[in-house]
């Protein structure tokens, strides 16, 4: 018999980790392995904020696929389409063209995307941080205000430069904003005589009255106490309304002025999970305990995409899209699909969650290992090893442990590569989340393509 063809779509920590399996565990004749992803990386996401903060270097968190995948054929491109009924995907690569992949089993885990809601002037102005490319703008963006403040000295223009908004006040948003709020004042401090670190001002907006609240009520409030000291200022019960080139119109009525908005109000699964045809809740594709998907034969699913139970929780609740969840269900669902191709049972995933980490910068953390709280130095202990095990290979390990130590050793050069100096970028446009077909596109475009070849 000739080889199963299984296609992974999405090189994140669900992907990697079932290919990683897949690759263990299957010979050669037994399975031909494709894994579509528009990077040939794996990017450690968690730590984003400390490569916008300039603790560590971007190779640092990226780790070549082509480094851990031995056997499995990593095809560049985006999957744009899926059609279960003649089982095959449309991808399209770097260059624009497209193609068509067979498969018999699929693996859908794209992971997600940044939450865009229809906010008048976000897509123009608006900054994410979801990808590497947007960290290391954000970073340009940030220093380049400083810049042009320290030079012009106009006292409404420095006010707008100098005034930066997160809205969300989740990990990404509220990492992000510690981490750049301590940049931008050490940097008025040391580098820029003509600005007072006072200057510099931070906000952070949500919905809610409280940051983080997977931490629980006690170490949000530390949270909350740890900014406050900063300087950075919450804002609770409001969102943005407006976002204009020269600041941020909130729903309370507040304006604030700025020229920079960090958006980072939640993820959405990939457009990819409306393809199917399948069950979603809230966008996420419905799948099993064993990650199939309900009448849809031989098509898995996982991850941030996936609505999978979660076992160890009360009857109707979802695993969280979190890397750790990620990390694991991919592994899970490597396995389970093993057994189905041996003739074997699939086991439902059961795994209890060990609790979160959140780096603020410098000795600041709080985190929650095994329901337990920590703040202050111990916290930043267990943070920083969670993520140094949590890395996919020694060589990524090492250089972020070397940045680490370095950068606390000598700091931060407060240095622009330049990225703000061209054309700015929007969310969708690093993210590419306008390049998906529309599901009902998806057989006239396969169509288009079997008649070509």
């Amino acid at each position: 018999m000739s080889p199963a063809k299984i296609v992974i779509i999405g090189g994140g920590f669900s992907g990697v980790e079932c290919a990683r399996y897949l690759e263990r565990h299957l010979g050669a004749e037994e399975a031909f392995i494709q894994l579509v992803t528009p990077d040939a990386g794996l990017l450690y996401l968690p730590l984003l904020p400390q490569v916008a903060s300039g603790v560590l270097n971007p190779r640092s968190i990226t780790v070549s696929l082509r480094r851990v995948l031995r056997r499995t054929e990593v095809v560049p491109g985006m999957a744009i389409g899926v059609h279960p009924d003649t089982r095959q995907v449309v991808v399209r690569g770097s260059a624009g063209t497209e193609s068509a992949l067979d498969y018999d089993h699929l693996v859908l885990v794209p992971g997600s995307i940044t939450r865009v809601l229809d906010v008048p002037g976000l897509d123009e102005y608006g900054f994410g941080m979801k990808t590497l490319a947007e960290a290391m703008f954000l970073r340009d963006h940030v220093l380049q205000q400083l810049d042009i403040a320290a030079v012009r000295g106009g006292e409404e223009d420095d006010r707008e430069r100098l005034n930066f908004v997160t809205i969300g006040a989740g990990y990404a948003g509220t990492e992000t904003a510690a981490v750049l709020n301590k940049v931008t004042r050490a940097a008025a401090r040391r580098y820029f005589p003509k600005l007072e670190s006072g200057m510099v001002r931070w906000h952070l907006v949500t919905h809610g009255d409280r940051i983080m609240p997977e931490l629980g009520q006690r170490l949000g409030e530390q949270a909350k106490r740890n900014l406050a000291e900063r300087g950075i200022e919450l804002i609770t019960g409001a969102s943005a309304k407006e976002v204009t080139a020269h600041g941020v119109q909130l729903t309370n009525g507040r304006f604030i002025p700025t020229r920079t908005v960090l958006w980072t109000a939640g993820v959405v699964p990939s457009p990819l999970a409306g393809h199917l045809g399948a069950a979603t809740t809230k966008g996420r594709i419905v799948a099993d305990a064993e990650f199939t998907v309900p009448g849809l034969d031989g098509v898995w699913a996982c991850g941030d995409a996936a609505a999978v139970p979660d076992l160890t929780a009360d009857a109707g609740t979802l695993c969280a899209p979190t890397a750790q969840h990620a990390m694991r269900q991919g592994r899970h669902l490597g396995r389970n699909l093993v057994a189905a191709l041996r003739g074997g049972r699939p086991t439902p995933y059961r795994h209890q969650d060990l609790g979160m980490v959140v780096d603020l910068g410098g000795a600041d953390a709080v985190a929650r290992p095994l329901k337990i709280g920590l703040r202050g130095v111990p916290a930043q202990f267990v943070t920083r090893g969670y993520h140094l095990m949590a890395l996919r290979t020694l060589v990524a390990r090492a250089r972020v442990a070397f940045d680490w130590t370095v950068h606390g050793l000598s700091g931060d050069d407060f240095l622009r590569i330049g990225y703000g100096d061209y054309t700015t970028h929007t969310i969708g446009g690093f993210e590419q989340t306008g390049c998906y077909l529309p599901a009902e596109e998806v057989p006239r475009t396969l169509k288009a393509l079997c008649d070509s070849d």
